[in-house]
């Protein structure tokens, strides 16, 4: 039975124990501020971006992992006789999956890369999920395969309070981002799990804690044959009493065997803020 590697990049957005859990080893991707490379939450934070925002009104550029770093980062373990299982972030987020193709066919036939689809922790359920197949002893290629089945299975949302990273990375026009805050609109993100990108969904209107409260019931009942085992609340840095409004929403249902909290990587972090909260889960 061949040795088999779990990786996946930085974005997936599950840590501590959790992360541990999995035996998962995190590939970073590449944060760029003013003429300096950083890698995510290696030797940058979130709040590293949020501060550098306040201070000059710019957001970093983010890269993503090219062929060579994914060839280097590979291949002393498939030389050690390893086959490697890595979950990428979604093909229309970044060309890190591409890439990732790429080196696999350089590599030999050792690297099975994943299209995850999706982002942030909704791309950790397939870590989570990978980990429980190496376990049960399936190969590489069976463990793929059984990925990419569950990948439309994952399904991720966010709710957004203010437009003004929206707006400094051109995603929204100073005119809409006035509006919006004006009249109390939080839009909500949802991920289309077919290849990743991101659409705007429903824009709620109201005060936050509002918000949260019918945005969590509302996407929960959109969905037919939930998941119980997990769900993950991330997010980007907003403050304790609304993690409290949307994990006691959670809890209510009485539904979720784990109710895990994350924080978003600076991937995520440096695209939609610090006012950013949302729910992530899986279907049957």
């Amino acid at each position: 039975m061949s040795k088999i590697l779990l990786s996946a990049d930085s974005t997936c957005d599950i840590s501590g124990q959790l992360l541990e859990s999995t035996g998962a080893k995190l590939y970073p991707l590449h944060i760029i501020l003013g003429e300096k490379s950083y890698k995510d939450g290696v030797d940058i934070t979130p709040d590293d971006i949020y501060a550098n925002f306040r201070a000059t009104g710019t957001l970093p550029k983010t890269a993503a992992i090219n062929v060579q770093e994914y060839i280097d980062y590979f291949k002393p373990y498939i030389d050690e006789g390893y086959d490697v299982v890595h979950i990428n972030l979604g093909s229309a987020l970044s060309s890190s999956y591409q890439n990732c193709v790429t080196a696999a066919e350089k590599l030999g036939g050792h690297l099975f890369p994943v299209n995850s689809c999706n982002l942030s922790s909704g791309s950790g359920h397939l870590v989570i999920e990978a980990s429980k197949l190496i376990k049960q002893g399936l190969t590489a290629q069976e463990i793929s395969d059984e990925l990419k089945r569950l990948v439309p299975k994952c399904h991720a949302s966010f709710v957004i309070d203010k437009l003004d990273y929206l707006r400094a990375g051109g995603r929204c026009s100073t005119l809409a981002m006035l509006g919006a805050n004006l009249l109390r609109i939080k839009p909500s993100i949802y991920v289309n799990n077919s290849d990743g990108s991101m659409t705007v969904g429903k824009k709620y209107r109201g005060t936050l804690e509002k918000v949260l409260v019918t945005y969590v019931h509302e996407k929960l009942e959109q969905y037919d044959k939930i998941r119980s085992e997990r769900i993950f609340v991330t997010h980007a840095g907003i403050g304790e009493k609304f993690i409290e409004i949307v994990r006691n929403e959670v809890e209510k249902l009485h539904f979720f065997s784990n109710i895990f909290v994350e924080r978003a990587s600076c991937t995520i972090s440096s695209h939609c803020g610090p006012g950013t909260i949302g729910i992530l889960f899986m279907t049957e």
